[in-house]
């Protein structure tokens, strides 16, 4: 792919995977959750448009410390991590979940510092907020080539994969706890499948909430403000727009709760009275009985022991760990075996 500092065409590729796929994925999706036993939606789908910008909102929130917590340990030790997974080596920038890049600006600058060239490859569902992103960081930093790929990570990862050259090293980013989002049989498939497309010594830096005080983790998900809650609802609102059904959000409620025996926080979305809800494009009709539940997120919390345990059955070894000066949240490196 073209490098050239001065121009930002020539510097940016932009892959749409998704394409028409994506919508029937989505269709699928909500037909067989909404007409299970326990309603469940998957929680890829929060981010359309302004879902992305609500996340981004959420980021901001004071309840909402794991961004805080590890842009703190990238201010102090970006650095030693990209020395670390460097080795001395040539670095590629791979990114899962890349969003605004706020946080991976700090990578960059590290990398840059050592190397005067570097390529990004990001991976989003969101279209909108590669490009944003993508536009922001070739402004800022002449010498980086950005390619993109707006998709979901299964349709992505073989891709980006073949990019990988035989020389240097990548070095993946899977931040904000967004391991979390899996569960732990998912996580460990997850990671098996990032692994087939690395090469020997090629590296993780993988962001992993820590498990905490239940009151925390629960207040980090319900915010009082009230975004979290609009994130949530905001998926019932899509299902309005796209399937032209007719949920009436003010019959629902957010709910979150944290699970201490699954060491994990749930996000639900909460029936407030029995209804009938019309998905018109699917030809759905679908009943809720007061106080029923769509299932809409789980957010795992691990220990330190787990995250060596998660490394070791897929491919990877721990090999350094940073935490913030509260101790709430880790940053790891796994580097391939």
């Amino acid at each position: 792919m073209p490098q050239h500092a001065g121009d930002e065409g020539e510097r940016l590729r932009l892959n749409r995977i998704g394409g028409a796929g994506e919508s029937a994925d989505f269709a699928e999706d909500v037909r067989r959750g909404l007409t299970a036993r326990r309603k469940s939606l998957p929680p890829k789908y929060f981010y359309d448009d302004l879902g992305s910008q609500l996340f981004e909102a959420i980021c901001l929130l004071p309840e909402y410390y794991p961004t805080r917590a590890e842009s703190e340990i990238f201010a102090r030790r970006s650095a030693e991590i990209v020395g670390a997974a460097a080795a001395g080596s040539r670095l590629t920038l791979v990114e899962l979940g890349s969003g605004s890049a706020a946080k991976t600006r700090r990578i960059i600058e590290a990398i840059l510092e050592r190397q005067r060239r570097l390529e990004y490859l990001p991976i989003d569902i969101s279209t909108a907020a590669l490009e944003a992103s993508a536009h922001s960081l070739l402004q800022d930093y002449p010498t980086l080539a950005v390619n993109a790929y707006a998709g979901d990570y299964d349709a992505a990862l073989p891709l980006v994969g073949a990019q990988l050259g035989e020389e240097g090293r990548a070095l993946v980013l899977f931040l904000g706890s967004n391991i979390g989002n899996f569960d732990r049989t998912e996580a460990r498939d997850f990671l098996r499948r990032l692994r087939d497309i690395l090469r020997a010594g090629d590296c993780l830096l993988l962001g992993a909430d820590l498990k905490k005080d239940p009151a925390v983790l629960e207040a980090a998900y319900d915010d009082a403000l009230g975004v979290t809650a609009a994130f949530n609802l905001n998926l019932l609102a899509r299902i309005n727009r796209e399937f032209d059904a007719d949920f009436d959000l003010r019959s629902f409620r957010h709910v979150a709760l944290y699970d201490s025996a699954e060491g994990r926080v749930e996000m639900h979305i909460e029936s407030t009275r029995s209804q009938t809800v019309n998905v018109r494009a699917l030809g759905l009709v679908i009943n809720f009985d007061a106080g029923e539940h769509i299932h809409t997120e789980n957010s795992y919390k691990y220990d330190l022991a787990e995250l060596s345990a998660l490394a070791d059955v897929t491919g990877f070894a721990r090999t350094h760990t940073w935490l913030d000066n509260g101790e709430r949240f880790s940053s790891n490196l796994f580097v391939t075996r």
